[in-house]
């Protein structure tokens, strides 16, 4: 299953462009995960699997992610959740630089659940860009910085 989109779009989606508080108040539309759903999440080994790792330079999702990526879909289609995608990237490059990749890592990952049925209007991409990045990592230990985080609302 390919789930790469060839270009991803670099900007970032609330439900219509709307601003929508996705920081886990109950309040809002009522969209946010009940107590049930939230035990289902965190009991599932594949859905405590937030992370989407991803090579140096690159938002291409590995293959070792599909699954991962087809149950959180599975998940958010079935509890009309909505997630926040967090694109990471090492200290490596500039700060402009490692924006843009950290959104073309979170696209990526939004790109993939859309194609697996979720809707658009549930997933909101944010990216971190260097921000979070251990600044004193070295070789491979960088590559835990180069992600996308999958963030519940209402958790």
């Amino acid at each position: 299953m390919g789930l790469n989109a060839p270009f991803p779009e670099l900007e970032s989606n609330t439900a219509e462009g709307s601003g929508a508080d996705l920081s886990g108040s109950e309040a809002d539309s009522g969209l946010g995960l009940d107590s049930e759903e939230l035990a289902k999440l965190k009991a599932s080994e594949v859905l405590s699997e937030r992370s989407i790792y991803f090579d140096f330079d690159s938002f291409a999702i590995k293959a070792e992610y599909e699954n991962v990526i087809s149950a959180h879909a599975s998940f958010i289609t079935e509890t009309n959740a909505k997630v926040v995608l967090y694109g990471n990237a090492s200290y490596e490059g500039s700060h402009e630089y490692n924006l843009s990749l950290g959104q073309k890592r979170a696209v990526a990952v939004r790109d993939a659940l859309i194609s697996l049925g979720v809707s658009d209007a549930n997933i909101e991409t944010v990216s971190f860009g260097e921000e979070y990045a251990n600044q004193e990592c070295t070789g491979s230990a960088c590559g835990q910085d180069r992600r996308t985080d999958i963030s519940y609302e209402g958790e």
